[in-house]
């Protein structure tokens, strides 16, 4: 019988030790074994806090999220005509504080419209714009089909669409973010949709499906799932982004799986 398989894991913050500032939250995930570490929104923490404790822990920083927009009902900018001004700064925004804590991915969230030919042309357009700002910090930009039971009225909710515009952005840093619980939510049949997208896709993530609890919980047996994935060419961490109902210490027992104890 073989033994667990060691992948290379990020531990998704905006979930994980949510309670915590981000550099106590960092500690804690190199603790636990994480490879490296993921956020949303860190604008509110001091960046050289951050950097610290990036540093101290020799964890690499692999994405955070641009701004959702100033409204209570934004759920992103970037496919919103009429506000185009208003994603560029955020997109600038978080390309700057990535910049500074080394962050290589920037996930620049839609919002939430119809997908039809104008708001569709909005979101090339502001992607081209974040790809090209981000080209200049040797940084990529994610864009992300998500489901809509969690997300209702979200511009992108599939791996097609999302591969459809980014290859219309042209830009090769401009790149998809697989979610598997989203993407099992709304279509199934990863592995061959992740196989088929494989050269555009930029970043992996899971969760349970479908409380997206924690990934040993629900119908999605990550234990085959993400070597099968890491096996198709996929050399990147595998983004553990899941609400740990309670402590996160004590939602980890699926990282034996992976070789952790």
């Amino acid at each position: 019988m073989s033994g667990p398989t060691r992948l290379r894991l990020s531990a998704n913050l905006g979930f994980l030790y949510a309670d915590l500032p981000l550099a106590e939250a960092i500690q804690r995930a190199a603790r636990a074994g994480f490879d490296a570490v993921e956020c949303h929104w860190p604008y509110d923490e001091p960046i050289a806090d951050v950097r610290a404790a990036l540093g101290e822990t020799g964890l690499a920083m692999v994405s955070m999220n641009a701004r959702k927009g100033p409204n209570r009902d934004d759920f992103g900018l970037a496919a919103l005509p009429g506000r185009e001004a208003e994603a560029r700064t955020g997109i600038e925004e978080a390309i700057a504080y990535g910049a500074a804590i080394g962050a290589k991915r920037v996930h620049v969230l839609a919002g939430r419209i119809e997908a039809n030919d104008v708001s569709r042309a909005c979101f090339v357009e502001t992607l081209r714009f974040a790809a090209q700002r981000a080209s200049r910090r040797d940084m990529a930009i994610l864009i992300e089909p998500m489901n809509r039971r969690d997300a209702p009225g979200y511009f992108l909710s599939t791996i097609e669409q999302a591969a459809e515009i980014v290859t219309q952005v042209g830009e090769p840093n401009c790149r998809i973010l697989f979610d598997c619980y989203h993407v099992q939510i709304n279509q199934g049949d990863l592995l061959r949709r992740f196989e088929a997208h494989r050269d555009l896709i930029g970043h992996v993530q899971f969760a349970g499906v479908p409380e997206r609890g924690a990934p040993d919980l629900g119908e999605l047996a990550y234990e085959r799932l993400l070597p099968a994935i890491r096996d198709l060419g996929y050399e990147g961490a595998f983004g553990a982004e899941y609400r740990p109902g309670g402590p996160t210490e004590d939602s980890l027992s699926w990282m034996k799986a992976f070789g952790r104890s």
